[in-house]
């Protein structure tokens, strides 16, 4: 699972950001301008029927401040990314 969901900075991350990119997910912001220090991102790799799909999660990073439900808060309703 990736850590971005509980971290302060989910909102304004560029690696989040580009996590959402990579699952064809919508932004929590357009315009992001905070730069994670030094993120772990793992891959997970795996064929279904005729393509190869890619998981991302963060698993680490120097900047997570944590901030229990942050993700939630911004999209009350919505199913939390597993």
């Amino acid at each position: 699972m990736c850590i971005c969901i509980n971290c302060h900075y989910v909102d304004r991350c560029t690696t989040y950001h580009a996590v959402e990119a990579q699952h064809q997910q919508p932004h929590l912001t357009e315009t992001p301008g905070f730069e994670a220090t030094e993120p772990t991102i793992n891959v997970n790799i795996r064929p279904f029927e005729n393509e190869i799909q890619m998981e991302w999660d963060v698993v680490g990073c120097k900047s997570f401040k944590p901030e229990m439900g942050k993700w939630a808060k911004l999209r009350p309703g919505e199913l939390v990314p597993t």
